[in-house]
């Protein structure tokens, strides 16, 4: 049975004491007088990151030189970061490679799946994160297959009609509804489509089981709740069976059965590795080896139950200020974060980042509040939320300087 949602700032220090993951929070390299409610968007630094860095770059870098290819084990880390990264998705560790960006490997995925499914048709549902769109729309230019953007939750009868390749976040990036990824693979099954899971917002803080619930293809971002850092690389999942029947539209040297043969000819690497292309980031790629290290020892199901009590708590404080909540009201459905709405969201947002208090916004009107579960105590989400009542009761957002939009928000 879950727990009750705390009611006082004493309840919050009594759930914190009792946290099984409470430990996790040493980890990072948090800043003094910051509650960080935007692990969603980027994850902060782990203690181990910033020194790994520093040891890639000064060491194996700056002395090593090129030796550290082989030296430093620099040319397995795609593939040695990949399997960790692979409990936390619930997949086999060679069934995941560290490559590129989200964009780039959804289209490598969902271009490489077309020629697998009964129907040469690209889904997407318009609530997708629109990058996820823009790059269904480039894949229907490139290969002529048909391009079927649909309304939100329309994907999967689509799917079920077509025959097509869909592509679906795990987590959307807006409410943080969770999709049922074992229900979806059974439509495609049934259909002879194939899905391809966007699972950026679900990666960390969800428990994953690629595997047990059959997907086949999947890619996600590791600078939110992975903490990679700032434009970490992306990973890609394809069930080993699966992987064999493909082939990358990106024929890249690093996805070459063997690339220092510098032969003319490509020649896939068995598995998920022949979807690697370029020389990959050694720097980005060390940070989030080390930043990985966070969840040594911890069960994914615990961060998704800490996240979901999180979440509740946040829902419990925003509704009682008066906040409509776009996020499901029953935790199951809900991944980690959580979003509400306000006409001036946007000023309300850069009055909480005054006050030290860090979520983001996104238009037109919603405030996405995340949290993280290595890192997030109860009492910061309380006293978050105590100032955010303070900001709305006294209109502490309505101030000109709160009004200037910047580049991100």
């Amino acid at each position: 049975m879950a727990a009750e949602i705390p009611t006082t700032r004493e309840e919050c220090e009594a759930r914190d004491r009792a946290d099984p993951l409470a430990a996790a929070r040493a980890a990072f390299a948090l800043p003094e007088g910051v509650i960080y409610l935007d692990g969603h968007s980027l994850g902060p630094a782990t203690h181990e990151a910033l020194k790994r860095v520093q040891t890639a770059a000064q060491h194996e870098w700056a002395r090593g030189l090129i030796r550290s290819w082989n030296d430093a084990g620099w040319f397995e880390l795609p593939r040695t970061v990949g399997a960790k990264l692979a409990r936390l998705v619930g997949a086999q560790a060679d069934e995941v490679v560290i490559a590129d960006s989200v964009s780039v490997n959804l289209f490598k995925l969902a271009t490489a799946a077309l020629p697998l499914a009964r129907g040469r048709v690209v889904i997407v549902e318009d609530s997708e994160f629109p990058s996820d769109q823009y790059v269904a729309e480039g894949i229907a230019g490139v290969t002529g297959a048909e391009l079927m953007r649909v309304s939100a939750s329309k994907g999967a009868d689509t799917l079920a009609r077509t025959g097509g390749v869909q592509i679906k976040s795990a987590v959307n990036y807006r409410t943080s509804l969770v999709e049922d990824i074992a229900a979806t693979e059974a439509v495609a099954a049934q259909a002879g489509g194939v899905v391809v899971w966007d699972l950026s917002h679900a990666t960390g803080v969800l428990n994953l089981q690629l595997n047990a619930h059959n997907a086949k293809l999947a890619t996600g971002c590791t600078y939110k709740f992975v903490n990679g850092g700032p434009g970490a690389p992306s990973f890609i999942y394809a069930r080993g069976d699966f992987a064999s029947r493909m082939q990358s539209p990106i024929s890249g040297w690093f996805g070459h059965a063997t690339p220092f043969a510098f032969d003319a000819g490509y020649r896939p690497l068995e598995g998920v590795g022949r979807f690697a292309a370029g020389t990959p980031g050694v720097l980005s790629l060390s940070a989030l080896d080390a930043a990985l290290s966070a969840f040594d020892g911890v069960a994914m199901s615990d961060v998704a139950a800490k996240a979901r009590a999180l979440g509740d708590l946040v829902v419990a404080r925003t509704a009682a200020l008066g906040l409509e909540s776009i996020s499901p009201a029953d935790s199951r459905k809900r991944g980690g974060h959580v979003s509400v709405r306000h006409a001036d969201g946007y000023a309300v947002t850069q009055a909480l980042i005054a006050r030290g208090i860090i979520p983001d916004f996104r238009a037109p009107d919603a405030i996405r509040f995340g949290v993280a579960p290595l890192y997030m105590r109860f009492v910061d989400v309380w006293d978050g939320m105590d100032q955010l009542a303070d900001i709305l009761a006294t209109r502490a957002w309505d101030r000109s300087e709160f009004m200037r939009r910047s580049a991100v928000t």
